[in-house]
């Protein structure tokens, strides 16, 4: 069966498969990137400001993982 653009379920969850895995690859790579750089700052911060430094990458991470789930929800929403 055949939507309007005349792609076939099959065609739709292949293109939806590539866009999750390309999804959870950016993901993956912004969490690392994330994790270096506060690592970094952590590693030259002593005392209270490497606890700062920590909390704020662990909410940059978890804003990196909201917002992508997010982009895929909106996907999703908009191939219904």
């Amino acid at each position: 069966m055949a939507d309007e653009n005349g792609a076939t379920e099959s065609e739709n969850g292949t293109a939806g498969r590539a866009l999750l895995l390309s999804r959870i690859f950016v993901t993956w790579v912004e969490v690392i990137v994330v994790g270096f750089a506060g690592a970094a700052l952590g590693g030259v911060a002593s005392g209270p400001p490497q606890l700062i430094v920590y909390l704020a990458t662990v909410l940059l991470s978890v804003s990196v993982l909201m917002y992508n789930v997010d982009q895929l929800i909106r996907q999703r929403l908009r191939e219904r």
